[in-house]
């Protein structure tokens, strides 16, 4: 059998220049001044200092932990789609889309971009369509990722089942691409951003597509829900019984040809858990290096976020281990596909 391409399908772009973060906060300061800048042609970030900050960072750790490519978006808890409106939202989505972008022509073995969308709360998410089709036409980007909440931990917009997302979805099955449903940071402080708002959204969003038929409208429609799927694999069974209450379909008929997770568990009896609860069909690798769990697990000696350990140590076979870390990726991400059969991989 073929050694698999090492394909990690969740990247953010944490380790930007600091300049980006300065314009971020030049254009949260003069929110309700917007005409004292900052332009977007302000920001100035040569392509040297992109790639300083990937060769010392992420592509770093990919050569020493042998992943060989990322599917690479903006940071997600820079996304803050609550801060300001649309037009703030609309601005700040294209810098971040462009800087993966840049990322990705200079390091084109390495990395291949999926986009931010400039959401807004209360903003009908058809808005987002001229960036979405951007990023896909001229950036070669293969993924999106959805906010299912843009007001940051609040959840005042309608369930992903509702028609609001209707126009995004319609976008996504056009184009054959996935949606990584990923919220960005809280501003609720009940929740805290990576330890809460993020497994309570990955949980939220699998019930709210349980709940309805939302794939009988959309039977190709490719969801991923990161960070293993938040509670839904240990809790396997009562989603099971309550689908089994609500009179739907059998889960792996109901969901499971649409809804995908990924392995940013940081543990091996998480790991274990997801490979044993989750058909192998609907695993694919990730890791979110250099995200919310940069240290070294003192009980092993290895860093949390280190997940292509807990692959190779989980009870899988070869072929299993081949679709999590190549095949499903493919399969799911069938832009990346093209990309890589043109490349002759």
């Amino acid at each position: 059998m073929k050694k698999p391409l090492i394909i990690d399908c969740h990247g953010h772009y944490t380790t930007a220049p600091k300049a980006l973060e300065e314009w971020r906060n030049r254009q949260i300061a003069n929110l309700n001044t917007p005409e004292l800048g900052p332009r977007a042609s302000d920001l100035k970030i040569s392509d040297d200092e992109l790639r300083e900050s990937i060769e010392t960072n992420q592509l770093r750790l990919m050569r020493e932990r042998g992943s060989d490519l990322t599917i690479f978006s903006p940071r997600a808890s820079f996304m803050a789609h609550h801060i300001g409106n649309f037009e703030t939202s609309a601005t700040w989505a294209a810098i971040c889309n462009e800087l993966c972008y840049r990322v990705s022509r200079l390091f084109p073995d390495n990395f291949i971009g999926a986009a931010m969308l400039p959401q807004s709360p209360g903003v009908d998410p058809a808005t987002c369509i001229p960036e979405l089709e951007r990023c896909v036409k001229e950036y070669g980007m293969v993924g999106i990722n959805l906010n299912p909440d843009p007001s940051g931990g609040h959840w005042t917009s309608p369930p992903l089942s509702d028609r609001h997302w209707y126009p995004i979805y319609e976008k996504m099955v056009e184009y054959d691409i996935p949606a990584m449903i990923h919220v960005s940071t809280s501003c609720n402080p009940c929740f805290h951003t990576t330890g809460a708002h993020y497994l309570n959204a990955d949980t939220t969003a699998f019930m709210q597509c349980l709940t309805s038929d939302l794939f009988k409208d959309f039977p190709t429609l490719k969801f991923l829900i990161p960070h293993g799927g938040g509670a839904v694999p240990y809790h396997w069974g009562r989603f099971r019984g309550l689908a089994q209450e609500m009179k739907k379909p059998l889960l792996e008929e109901h969901l499971l040809n649409n809804i995908y997770f990924d392995t940013c568990v940081y543990h091996q009896p998480g790991i274990d858990l997801l490979a044993k609860v989750i058909p192998t069909k609907n695993v694919l690798f990730a890791s979110e290096m250099i995200g919310a769990v940069r240290g070294i697990d003192p009980e092993t000696g290895h860093y949390y976020d280190d997940t292509r350990r807990y692959i190779e140590a989980a009870a899988l076979s070869d072929e299993d281990r081949f679709q999590i870390f190549e095949g499903n990726a493919r399969r799911v991400f069938t832009r990346l596909d093209a990309a890589l059969t043109q490349k002759g991989q």
